[in-house]
């Protein structure tokens, strides 16, 4: 299981990634759901406590929750906006607490 600075370090390496590449968009969704589940899953193990992460643990919980265990590539994109929005807060969060991520 990865840190919690590693999993936020590949999350934030989707900022340089998109829909608007040709070809690009499943890839990309797809990349988010993995990352978010990734740090998810690493933020309820860390030594911190869920207590500390129950913001970013929130938002991830609603975008699971909004997909319905649907992860098909119709079904993200149609999300697409939420996907993105889930990502930025939590960036938003973590940048709030530079001791988890350095």
């Amino acid at each position: 299981m990865p840190e919690v600075r590693d999993a936020f370090a590949v999350l934030q390496a989707t900022y340089n990634d998109s829909c608007g590449t040709p070809g690009n968009c499943q890839y990309f969704l797809n990349r988010l759901l993995t990352n978010f589940d990734d740090l998810g899953n690493s933020m309820k193990v860390s030594p911190k406590g869920t207590a500390h992460f129950r913001q970013p643990l929130a938002w991830i919980r609603h975008m699971q929750n909004a997909l319905g265990g649907d992860f098909t590539f119709d079904n993200l994109h149609k999300h697409q906006s939420l996907l993105v929005t889930t990502r930025d807060k939590i960036n938003t969060w973590m940048q709030s607490y530079p001791d988890d991520y350095r």
